[in-house]
């Protein structure tokens, strides 16, 4: 059986959605049992620092008493709570604020080399320190993709952005020392630079020393891959980064970023190659990320089956009935019945790439938000044959009867799939009606629309229900304007309908328009403005 230093998950906290102390807390028995030893909190700017009363202004950000009880608790069950920190970029939340933008790059990267910079990291590191007894820290430094191009520029010129990265690395990993942390960091700068802009490699590739060797000691790398089915590239990524002195880390994924469903199916495909190729490349250190890009719209309890697999994957145990009998006996629930909850993102034809690997989408976002008058998305639906969103809801309703305490999961999604039921080709039928003149076929649209507008209320409850039970409260406003803001939306759509068919309107300007094929053919857009709406504020 193969030993691991670290076998974890990372639980991102600073997307919207700040989980309560109770819900880490469940989360950290239910890793216990999956035999996890690890867990980081990924906290941008989503908790309490001395001296910085905008850090997580209003976001719901952890007071140290709550990281120190949060810490505490996991050390009683064996798990070590690391803290997941960003000493570059992402900070988007942060850069709001005018009290920040003296060290400010561009976009929601820090200034390299502006002393109130390291001021700022100084009081961070002293937080964790007092919060976490844990030593190890994962300072980020990720996906800061303009870094030096901004503000840097503007006070400095031009400089060789390696330089510049592996300058404040150094920084950061002197003031981490100072502290007593081994720092562990996101891979995927060097990379970039060195492909203009390419991470993921299927040959080997080459550092030159220049690079390698100004790495800082106390500083390891992680390479986070969520997307490869084949082992070929999580091989050649692993020999890559053995050109850096020092401990490699993997990061996979557990997908929760992609609308309100997960995708465990996916997180499975690509878990079994990602294992075998860390036991044949001796990793001793596993992440498993769970990301809550735009909104933390998917619970992260939804991950356990995927979550549970990976551990037995890890473990060179790759027999699915074994799996599926194990998690049964952890958690009373049926592993099948908790794979339902991809169901939402579940469309009837399957898109492949160029690999032949079938594409993910998220068509329980887009399908939902989409505008039923603008139409940016008809084309993808017409291209679909129909989602069985009712069977959906109906298979998810009576798995969550046989769900115990996880039920209030499928009920939230159950509801879902009823709105998506009527809703998912609204739009289509209605832009067809239009310009078929047939207005009885308008009426029954007309109708439905009334209904949509019940349903997303339905929905909208069990949702909140859901966020109540898992996350603090600052987020939630986001989704209530969203909701609010979709059943107004469809009441007005069935408003201008109205008119139309009492003759109060001679024409409805937006289903007069023509709609252009939007995207490559899949559901894959998940920022929520993008698909409301071509107008941008």
């Amino acid at each position: 059986m193969k030993e691991f230093r670290h076998f974890g998950v990372m639980l991102d906290c600073s997307r919207d959605g700040v989980m309560k102390v109770s819900a880490v807390k469940q989360m950290i028995d239910c890793l216990q049992k999956m035999g996890y030893n690890t867990l980081e909190l990924y906290t941008e700017d989503t908790y309490e620092v001395e001296g910085e009363p905008y850090f997580g202004y209003l976001r719901g950000r952890y007071t140290k008493a709550e990281l120190k009880d949060i810490d505490a608790y996991a050390k009683s069950k064996g798990i070590e709570l690391i803290p997941c920190i960003q000493t570059l970029a992402h900070y988007t939340a942060l850069v709001r604020h005018p009290a920040y933008a003296k060290i400010v790059d561009t976009n929601d990267i820090l200034l390299i080399d502006e002393p109130e910079t390291y001021v700022l990291i100084d009081k961070i590191f002293a937080t964790i320190a007092e919060c976490f007894t844990s030593r190890n820290v994962n300072i980020g430094m990720d996906e800061a993709h303009m870094v030096g191009l901004g503000r840097y520029l503007d006070k400095h010129g031009y400089e060789n952005r390696n330089e510049l990265i592996l300058r404040h690395l150094n920084k950061v990993s002197e003031i981490a020392e100072k502290y007593g942390f081994t720092a562990h960091m996101w891979s995927d700068m060097f990379f970039r630079l060195k492909t203009k802009g390419d991470y993921y490699v299927d040959e080997p590739l080459s550092f030159p020393e220049e690079i390698t060797q100004k790495v800082p000691k106390n500083v390891e790398l992680v390479y986070w891959d969520y997307y490869h089915s084949k082992q070929q590239t999580y091989d050649a990524m692993f020999e890559s980064h053995k050109c850096f002195e020092g401990n490699i880390w993997f990061g996979g994924g557990a997908w929760s970023w992609n609308g309100f469903a997960p995708l465990n199916w996916f997180t499975v495909q690509t878990m079994v190659p990602a294992m075998k190729s860390v036991i044949k490349n001796d990793i001793q250190d596993v992440m498993i990320t769970c990301w809550g890009d735009n909104g933390k719209e998917c619970s992260f309890f939804s991950l356990l089956p995927a979550l549970y697999a990976a551990r037995q994957y890890a473990e060179g145990n790759f027999d699915m009935e074994s799996i599926e009998k194990g998690f049964y006996k952890l958690f009373k629930v049926p592993f099948a019945d908790f794979m339902l909850l991809d169901l939402p993102n579940k469309t009837a034809r399957k898109m492949v790439d160029w690999q032949g690997i079938e594409k993910i989408q998220n068509p329980c976002k887009t399908l939902l938000y989409c505008d039923p008058l603008m139409g940016i998305f008809d084309n993808l639906i017409a291209q679909e044959r129909a989602i069985p969103y009712g069977d959906y809801a109906m298979q998810l309703k009576k798995a969550s009867k046989r769900a115990g305490k996880y039920d209030y999961l499928f009920d939230t999604l159950s509801k879902l799939c009823s709105v998506l039921e009527l809703k998912a080709e609204l739009g289509v039928r209605t832009r067809r009606a239009y310009q078929a003149k047939n207005k009885k076929d308008l009426l029954n649209c007309i109708k439905e629309f009334a209904e949509v507008e019940n349903r997303i209320g339905v929905f909208h409850a069990a949702f909140m229900d859901l966020w109540d039970r898992e996350n603090k409260p600052q987020g939630w406003e986001i989704h209530d304007m969203r909701l609010g803001g979709l059943m107004r939306r469809v009441k007005t759509c069935r408003e201008k309908l109205q008119k139309y068919v009492k003759g109060k309107l001679s024409k409805i300007d937006e289903l007069e328009e023509e709609i252009l094929p939007y995207g490559d053919g899949t559901f894959q857009e998940n920022v929520h403005t993008f698909i409301v709406s071509m107008n941008l504020a």
